[in-house]
């Protein structure tokens, strides 16, 4: 089977989903799987046996070239491994390649300097999202089960809305994040095509790393089960107080609070009336991509994306008291958003407020016929990496242009199995089910 995924990766090249393409790494562990599964057959040690997975260019990988999306670092091979690639391969994944990635995952597209935007499969002509959008394509496409990507505003949620696919933002701390992230808004999490994938392979890179601060979970999620699920209350909102999505979007979101009322789920609208938390997020994510070129910027602003460096430019202008003054308004909105939650256990709403834009618009992102500002377009995504709970984007149905919808279910700090549950219960029962390979199936692969 990787021999399949390699030609068809090839074959679908110019959908820009690889930076880099292992096909003589790939094939070396596809062939070092199938003779332990010869021997051995499938073994609870080694759960990802032989599965292909992707992972995207931001997140190190021994051996194997690791560019950021960036010409600053086109050449950078690690010597180590991220927490989650090591897990992932102790569990016996085969590592089939890099996604492509804007540079340092700076916005909701993919594209950069070293080989464009990724496209999306259902309509080239659009984006794929972003900034794990190589990996939205490889899930999309069945380039392996289970795509890995990161998300700091939406960067797993977005593409995955855009492509049709599952998007996992586990709790922060879930999956431990090295080289850290100074700005603690970013997530390891997953693309797949089904539920049970995403929970399969989160379970595997879930636990406490000593590089992380923030990992501070000891237990390693189980699958979602669905006993008792539909007892949960399920508030919705498609404006989060100031959102107005397009009419597709929030019909989509709407006939899924339908459908979980007819199966038995309890639901209520909301009225969220909470200041929109953008400022706070740009200043600190400004602040970060500073930090992270703070020695070299000078020598290398040459290499960077325009619309990269500007960011950065503008965060080297922050004072620290601006900075902290963001860290604190970030915990009066995680505290606000608790109380407006309280009284339900699952949250849902659209995960963007459009479908996947043209592949050429950048960051210059429409919204009501205006330019948005930076990151400001995706309100649904940014304000859980605020609050650091789990999240999962599920496709949900087309537009009239054909173009996937996705909707969202958000969960309480730490409660990432019942978000699973209802996910799983949800795709399980929803009217649009594409045909998915699943992850457990070995043979397939």
């Amino acid at each position: 089977m990787i021999d399949d995924i390699l030609r068809r990766a090839k074959t679908f090249e110019s959908l820009n989903t690889f930076i880099t393409l292992d096909e003589d790494g790939s094939r070396a562990q596809a062939e070092a799987a199938t003779r332990a599964l010869e021997r051995r057959g499938p073994s609870p040690e080694k759960p990802l046996l032989g599965i292909p997975v992707t992972v995207k260019d931001l997140i190190r990988t021994r051996g194997l070239r690791t560019t950021r999306g960036s010409l600053v670092t086109k050449d950078f091979v690690p010597y180590e491994d991220s927490p989650s690639v090591a897990r992932l391969r102790d569990a016996g994944a085969v590592i089939v390649g890099k996604t492509n990635t804007s540079e340092g995952g700076w916005k909701g597209d993919a594209a950069n300097q070293l080989i464009g935007p990724s496209l999306n499969p259902w309509a080239r002509e659009r984006s794929a999202g972003g900034s794990s959008g190589g990996a939205g394509v490889a899930a999309a496409m069945g380039f392996g089960p289970v795509a890995v990507g990161t998300d700091g505003a939406g960067s797993v949620r977005i593409p995955a809305a855009f492509c049709g696919v599952v998007g996992f933002k586990p709790t922060l701390g879930r999956i431990p994040y090295w080289p850290h992230s100074s700005d603690g808004l970013s997530h390891i999490g997953v693309l797949t095509r089904n539920v049970e994938d995403a929970a399969r392979s989160v379970a595997v890179m879930s636990g406490p790393d000593s590089r992380d601060r923030l990992s501070n979970f000891g237990d390693r999620i189980d699958l979602p089960m669905l006993t008792g699920i539909r007892s949960l209350r399920v508030g919705f909102t498609s404006s989060l107080g100031r959102v107005k999505p397009e009419a597709s979007v929030e019909s989509a979101l709407h006939d899924a609070v339908t459908l979980l009322r007819e199966i038995g789920y309890e639901t209520v609208e909301l009225d969220i009336d909470l200041p929109d938390p953008y400022q706070i997020l740009d200043t600190i994510w400004a602040g970060h991509e500073a930090a992270s070129h703070w020695d070299n910027f000078d020598e290398v602003v040459h290499l960077l994306d325009p619309g990269y460096a500007s960011l950065i430019r503008r965060g080297r202008q922050l004072g620290a008291g601006q900075l902290a003054r963001a860290h604190d308004l970030r915990h009066d909105y995680t505290m606000a958003v608790r109380t407006a939650t309280r009284d339900v256990d699952v949250l849902l709403t659209p995960t963007t407020p459009i479908t996947a834009f043209p592949s050429d618009q950048g960051e210059a992102v429409l919204i009501d016929g205006k330019v948005s500002e930076g990151l400001s377009w995706t309100p649904y995504t940014y304000p859980f990496n605020l609050t650091g709970q789990p999240a999962v984007s599920m496709p949900a149905a087309l537009d009239p242009r054909g173009l996937p919808i996705g909707i969202q279910f958000v969960g309480r700090f730490g409660d990432d199995r019942r978000v699973l549950g209802i996910a799983a219960d949800y795709e399980a029962n929803r009217p649009w089910k594409p045909a998915y390979p699943r992850l457990i199936n070995h043979s397939t692969y």
